[in-house]
């Protein structure tokens, strides 16, 4: 698996000349318009690069985007794969595992989920403060990858309390009302019952969807400093009113749109250091 990685990565080096990646982004459903605040930018589409998959999912473009933001070099993944979709975890975290060969050392990780939380509303933004994996799955099962990190990687600070502050300094200086909470990831693709979502609330998330997690924990056993932001795009099941889609999701993130768009301009212009 290592020599897959590094494969991959040495392709992409192939086509990034002297940008040197210093914060990765990963673009949830319907928040890939971000990707147009990147300066300089080199596009390489997915199925340029070796070993990745192209993204079939509604709102995940597929194309690795590399260049400054407020002159800090990122390198933004506008799309992510999804186990639902039939893919390995191991092939699902491969393109954060190339983000660290490529030394990124701070990684954000944003996602459109559905509120459990009855303060959230559909539109608000959520800082992650940690997450319950309900995917009976993690992408660390088989052989370590000795290489990337230790056996037993610590999760206590799966998303780094720095880079937390960080966002939580973004959103005072723009005026956005960041919420806080703890993500549930779930395998999918079908929506949530009611009764689940109802133990997923019984036993502390406040947000629910289909991704993050596995990302999160590869990037831990990376060694990259983690932070995670939500847009609340509905209610879950049993709160609300009405059936879940895609397409609501898609519209309710497209509504946040500048508003999320520019707490992640300010907080990797932050993240400088």
């Amino acid at each position: 698996m290592f020599a897959k990685i590094q494969e991959t990565a040495e392709a992409i080096k192939d086509k990034m000349g002297n940008k040197a990646p210093h914060v990765g982004i990963i673009l949830g459903s319907g928040l890939g318009n971000f990707a147009e605040k990147v300066e300089d930018a080199l596009i390489i589409p997915y199925t340029d690069i070796p070993n990745f998959h192209q993204t079939t999912v509604v709102g995940h473009q597929g194309r690795l985007i590399l260049g400054t933001i407020k002159g800090v070099e990122v390198a933004v993944m506008q799309g992510r794969f999804h186990r639902y979709e039939g893919h390995s975890l191991s092939d699902v975290v491969l393109p954060v595992r190339v983000l660290a060969q490529l030394g990124i050392k701070k990684l954000i990780l944003t996602n459109a989920s559905g509120g459990i939380n009855n303060n959230y509303q559909p539109g608000e933004l959520v800082c992650i403060t940690d997450h319950i994996n309900m995917t009976g799955d993690s992408p660390l099962i088989g052989p370590n990858i000795s290489e990337l990190g230790d056996r037993f990687p610590d999760m206590t600070e799966a998303y780094d309390n720095e880079l937390n502050q960080i966002l939580g300094e973004a959103a005072n200086d723009l005026g956005i009302d960041l919420k806080s909470g703890v993500y549930g990831g779930v395998l999918g693709p079908a929506y949530e019952t009611p009764a689940e979502i109802n133990m997923l609330k019984i036993i502390g998330a406040d947000m629910v969807g289909m991704s993050t997690v596995p990302e999160c924990i590869a990037a831990n056993h990376a060694g990259l400093k983690v932070c995670g932001v939500s847009c609340i795009t509905n209610l879950a099941a049993g709160i609300s009113p009405t059936k879940l889609s895609h397409d609501e999701v898609k519209v309710t993130a497209n509504l946040a749109r500048e508003k999320f768009n520019s707490l992640l301009e300010l907080a990797v212009q932050k993240m400088r250091k």
